[in-house]
């Protein structure tokens, strides 16, 4: 591991760190685990996150199970993120960018989330030209046959794109895709990091989609352009140049909502 920069050293708080660290483990763990799973797992002693461990349930972020050997999160971080609404906040960082992408590539653009199995437009916004395409926000749109659908589907866990898949009921127009098919061309979006591909729903667009992603490497939401080709004489950014602004913009979405990609490991 790299020598981190003298100013961010300087300012580390590393019974912070610990305390974040615990807790991050938990979440990604769907099972309860000891204190020398928990400090294995951090590459620690299991004297050094005891104290840290202890405060954790003192304070109700981390509770025992009734034989007292293992711990899991409590509901206290769901509680708290509650109190804040933050399908709002995550619509106030990501709308300015997406106002920015239009301006800048002259296409449409849309954000959609998936919400109990259903693939749901939560922003868009249409291209300012005279020639556009764009969906209704509110709109419920497929897994299979949409690049918003299959960016949300391919950067999953196994475990929450199998509850995806069993929660979503199909919408007009769309099939199921076999299995096999799925399988591979989830691979090879997770692969180039988007999608870019011909509209399944529509002849003549290209939709170019972009996860943002939690800090464990799941999208919570895919932004997505239907592209629109000009023919003319007319001077607009193309597929290309509008893909690398897409993904730009997905990353400072990502960035604003989570902070930079921690690069810190156990001290």
């Amino acid at each position: 591991m790299g020598k981190e920069p003298a100013e961010i050293s300087r300012y580390r708080a590393p019974a912070l760190d610990k305390g974040l660290d615990i807790l991050e483990l938990l979440a990604a763990s769907s099972v309860a685990l000891t204190q020398a799973e928990i400090a294995k797992g951090l590459g620690r002693g299991p004297n050094e996150i005891y104290r840290m461990l202890d405060t954790l349930v003192r304070r109700g972020y981390v509770i025992r199970n009734p034989d007292g050997d293992r711990y899991l999160l409590s509901l206290k971080l769901l509680v708290l993120a509650d109190m804040h609404p933050p399908r709002r906040r995550f619509l106030d960082a990501a709308e300015p960018l997406m106002r920015d992408f239009v301006a800048q590539a002259e296409q449409s653009v849309h954000l959609a989330m998936q919400e109990e199995g259903e693939i749901i437009i939560v922003s868009s916004f249409a291209s300012r030209g005279n020639w556009r395409i764009s969906l209704r926000t509110g709109s419920v749109i497929g897994v299979y046959n949409t690049g918003s659908g299959m960016v949300l589907a391919t950067f999953q866990t196994p475990e929450l794109r199998a509850r995806l898949l069993a929660a979503h009921k199909l919408v007009a127009g769309e099939t199921e895709m076999p299995p096999q098919e799925f399988a591979d061309r989830l691979e090879q979006i997770r692969q180039n990091g988007h999608l870019c591909s011909e509209s399944q729903t529509t002849i003549g667009v290209m939709n170019i989609s972009a996860p943002i992603l939690d800090p464990f490497g799941n999208a919570i939401a895919a932004l997505t352009c239907p592209f629109l080709k000009r023919i003319d004489s007319y001077s607009a950014p193309d597929m290309d140049q509008a893909l690398a602004m897409l993904c730009s913009t997905a990353a400072e979405i990502t960035r604003q909502i989570f902070g930079p990609v921690s690069t810190g490991g156990p001290e």
